[in-house]
């Protein structure tokens, strides 16, 4: 897929940007170029290769998904204002 000076103008116009006939030109270019490199990658034969997620074969250390922490809610909730139901009340802001 190649795009013309008319497409490059329009893409321009559609994202509200200003640009010179040779701004343009350039653009045009290295949207081209951009566009060659994309159509080389998708010709490339990916059977049978699985998705890598790092091109280097970098694990993260997992730890256990467990809670650690004490269960304190209720000596945070004593120190409130107001609570109901084991919620925090506050006053209505606005009206």
């Amino acid at each position: 897929m190649s795009l013309s000076l008319d497409d490059v103008k329009r893409i321009a116009h559609l994202a509200r940007i200003r640009v010179s006939d040779t701004e343009a030109a350039q653009t045009q270019g290295q949207l081209n170029g951009i566009f060659s490199l994309i159509e080389a990658m998708q010709a490339v034969d990916t059977q049978g290769v699985e998705p890598m997620a790092h091109a280097r074969d970098v694990y993260q250390r997992l730890r256990d998904d467990r809670a650690t922490e004490t269960d304190r809610r209720e000596a945070y909730q004593a120190v409130a204002p107001q609570t109901e139901a084991g919620l925090y009340l506050v006053p209505k802001v606005i009206e």
